[in-house]
């Protein structure tokens, strides 16, 4: 037995007449795509008010802890965790600091999902989402209406590091989502933080249009004050015959490569943010290019960088990023592990993820023997304009590349390769567009962990 599709009142329970106005634009707009699925903020009022005071909270926030000075609300966080929680409680009594906790994975969460949700958590309102991300660990996300509409907080912190505050509200189209797959979930909604400005999701993929020349005439006609996807959509993005120059694009998945980000700001003439962003986290840090790093983001989030048997790594060595507190009360995350690898670097005013690279971190056999660790050809792929690509080195130290930026930019990247890890046998294949998310670096070689 399936539930019952929810009525637009139960999606927008504040929902006013200029607001059920937007959503009949989005969707009936003469150049709309296909829209396939139904989505909705399902906030009430009070939480309305409850998640403006949280952006006030987060706006006005500052990140001042260290490594040797922990933020203060931490004890009692542990102390919450370990008594509400199902996994910690199991454990025992709290104990007397992070350190002595042992670090959770991905596939713990996999495993066992109802275990890390607190007894606290209301059912009632509990949603969830599946997420399958490249760790081979698919998950289901427990969440609340309250925690979905907590992200612009941070997008919001984010923006305003660029000089940019947000001012779409009634009869305005806030956002648009952009993706670009075979099969993609889209939906419009409205903010009611944001007087009910329109959101929407949609594929670029020209199967989702009855003429693909509607995609630049709708986003033109719609006006966001923001776009956001990933570096696939936004190459996409860039084919587009559009007008529309929006006030910031954000991207909120994948590596963005220096290169791709400067053509972005070429043509839209504005600022574009690489988000360093996952659904167990939330919004975690933007990159900064000034500080060349990931300054972090949330205000009730503890960062720490552990090696594989959970020791703190110090400023400046490279471990897996690991998390700690959160805004998602339906999931408090205790030294998380996110797969994710940077260091930490406290030398300025707030801390800051330098070198991040997704899971895992790979080292590459030169032709002449030596090693080379993933990040540095991250650091040399920068220029190029690869919006998705793979690299894998064979047990024989051959090299197979996938990339989705076009033939053309094949002689680039060879050249890249061939200098740093000289005259290996190389094979370049496209990677299609409108795929799945890739492990970007992997190898048959003993021991390529760096």
């Amino acid at each position: 037995m399936t539930d019952p599709e929810p009525t637009d009142e139960q999606r927008y329970p504040t929902l006013s007449a200029d607001g059920r106005a937007m959503l009949t634009r989005l969707r009936e707009h003469p150049r709309a795509p296909r829209y396939h699925n139904q989505s909705g903020n399902r906030l009430t009022a009070a939480e309305v008010e409850q998640v403006r005071a949280f952006e006030n909270e987060v706006l006005t926030a500052r990140l001042d802890w260290t490594l040797d000075s922990p933020p203060t609300w931490l004890p009692d966080f542990i102390a919450q965790c370990y008594r509400e929680v199902p996994h910690y409680r199991a454990m025992g009594s709290a104990p007397r600091c992070l350190d002595e906790i042992p670090s959770v994975s991905r596939a713990d969460f996999s495993a066992d999902i109802a275990a890390f949700v607190p007894d606290t958590a209301p059912l009632d309102r509990l949603i969830n989402f599946r997420t399958s991300g490249t760790s081979g660990h698919p998950l289901l996300i427990a969440s609340h209406p309250v925690v979905a509409a907590s992200y612009l907080a941070f997008h919001k912190r984010a923006l305003r590091r660029f000089g940019v505050t947000l001012t779409a509200g009634r009869g305005d189209v806030g956002v648009v989502l952009l993706g670009l797959q075979r099969k993609c979930f889209t939906y419009v909604s409205v903010t009611p933080t944001m007087h009910e400005a329109g959101l929407a999701k949609i594929n670029l993929h020209p199967d989702d249009w009855r003429d693909p020349t509607d995609r630049a005439a709708y986003l033109d006609d719609l006006q966001p004050e923001v776009i956001a996807g990933d570096p696939i959509s936004f190459t996409e993005l860039l084919t587009l015959p559009m007008t529309w120059k929006p006030r910031a694009l954000l991207c909120t998945s994948m590596a963005l490569l220096a290169g791709l980000r400067r053509q972005l700001e070429q043509r839209f003439e504005c600022p574009v943010l690489d988000l360093y962003s996952m659904n167990e986290g939330g919004p975690i840090a933007v990159f900064d290019p000034a500080l060349n790093g990931h300054v972090l983001l949330q205000n009730r989030l503890y960062v720490e960088i552990l090696d594989e048997n959970d020791r703190r790594m110090p400023p400046g060595v490279r471990g897996e990023i690991t998390l700690t507190g959160g805004f998602n009360f339906c999931l408090p995350l205790l030294r998380y592990r996110t797969g994710d690898h940077a260091s930490l670097d406290f030398s300025g005013p707030e801390p800051v993820l330098r070198d991040l690279s997704g899971r895992p971190p790979v080292r590459y056999r030169a032709a002449d023997g030596t090693w080379l660790n993933n990040i540095e050809i991250t650091h040399a792929f920068k220029d190029l304009l690869l919006p998705q690509w793979s690299l894998h080195q064979a047990a024989d130290g051959s090299l197979t590349l996938r990339h989705a930026g076009g033939a053309h930019q094949d002689d680039a990247a060879r050249s890249v390769l061939e200098r740093l890890l000289g005259p290996l046998a190389l094979h370049i294949q496209p990677l299609p567009a409108g795929g799945d998310k890739v492990i970007q670096y992997t190898s048959d070689l003993p021991d390529p962990h760096a």
